[in-house]
Order: C-alpha cells, then sequence, then structure tokens
C-alpha cells in the first residue's frame, strides 16, 4: 500500500489504519520535535516536547483529518518527509511563543548576525535583481529542490537557525552541514543563470 492510500485510510475514520499510523511514525514524530526544541536551547525539553507531540497528533485529525488530508505526495515526497516538515514547522512556531523571535541582528556564530550571512550569500542577486524580482526567481529556484533541501533551506534561512543549530538538528557533522550549505547556495546561483542573470561567482 502506496503512503497516499494509507493516508486515505487513515483519514477515513478506519481504526486500525490510524493505530498503524500511530505505530510508525509517532516516534519520528517526537524525536524531530525533540532535535528542534535542543537546537533551539528550549528549557525543560521533555515536558514541551510531550506538549507538541500531543498538538500535532491533535492538528492532524482535527476537523476531520483536514491537515493529514491534505498530504498528496506531490513530487515523490513520502509521508515521513512531509511529517517531518510538517513538525519541524509547527515545532518552530510553539518555540516562537515560548521566546520573542530571532533577530536579523542576532548572532548565528563567527562574529556574523543572519542578516550578514544572508547578504554574503545573496549580495549577486541583490545587485543583478529588484528585491521582487529577485524574491520571484529565488522562489522558482527553490520550488525546484528536493524535500530534503527545501527543509534545510526552511531551518537556516526562514527560521533562522544556526550552522550550529543544524548541526544538532541534521545530526551530522558541522563540515556537513557547511558542505551542504555551500552546495544549496551554488545551486541556486546556478538557477539563476539559467534564467538569464549572470552573477559573480
Amino acid at each position: 500500500m502506496g503512503d497516499l492510500e494509507f493516508v486515505q485510510k487513515c483519514s477515513s475514520g478506519d481504526s486500525s489504519s490510524w493505530n498503524e499510523f500511530l505505530d510508525r511514525y509517532s516516534r519520528l514524530i517526537y524525536n524531530y520535535i525533540y532535535n528542534v526544541l535542543i537546537a533551539k536551547n528550549c528549557p525543560d525539553v521533555k515536558t514541551h516536547a510531550q506538549d507538541v507531540f500531543q498538538e500535532i497528533i491533535h492538528s492532524l485529525i482535527r476537523d476531520d483529518y483536514t491537515k493529514l488530508k491534505s498530504y498528496k505526495a506531490r513530487n515523490g515526497c513520502s509521508l515521513a518527509s512531509w511529517l517531518r516538515v510538517v513538525t519541524v514547522n509547527f515545532t518552530l512556531r510553539y518555540v516562537e511563543r515560548l521566546k520573542p523571535a530571532v533577530s536579523l541582528e542576532e548572532e548565528i556564530g563567527e562574529g556574523l548576525s543572519l542578516k550578514d550571512a544572508l547578504a554574503a550569500d545573496l549580495d549577486p542577486a541583490r545587485e543583478t535583481l529588484s528585491d521582487r524580482e529577485k524574491a520571484g526567481h529565488l522562489q522558482d529556484c527553490i520550488a525546484g529542490l528536493s524535500t530534503e533541501d527545501k527543509y534545510f533551506l526552511e531551518l537556516y534561512l526562514n527560521q533562522g537557525l544556526s550552522l550550529t543549530d543544524l548541526m544538532k538538528a541534521f545530526r551530522i557533522a558541522r563540515a556537513a552541514v557547511d558542505m551542504r550549505k555551500s552546495r544549496l547556495i551554488k545551486r541556486l546561483k546556478e538557477c539563476f543563470r539559467r534564467k538569464g542573470f549572470e552573477l559573480d561567482s
């Protein structure tokens, strides 16, 4: 049975399928909640992780499984990958309710703020495109990335996790995080070039 068919059975009210869903994915959901809370230096992680887990499960089944039914397996995205993105985004929003949002001026390591890091990475695009054009082309380029790469960019660019935080969240070495960041920036720059915009190397 494919993921989409499985979700359809779960959301139809089939109790055995829903129990199987919980057996399969509860640990995955909890682990990603836990990793994000650790990466964001959240106090009392275990208590908050349990609260977030219950909220996420409830959000999936609320209003006749509306959220769960939104999984469509687009572009070959597995249910596990989709749940990971849902879980990470939900947990980050939960953390934002606990403390102020990350400031663009906050240091993310090596004496740089998030604003400085983004400026360094995307300066060539700024020089060539207006903000609106740049945003549109960047959105197109990001849409062509894999689910894994979109997840990385969401955490780094949109949610403001530092490279050290990403190392904890992905459970990989700092060198691997640096390599992935560099590869993604390079791919985005190459995508801009394919759209007819010459960028400095």
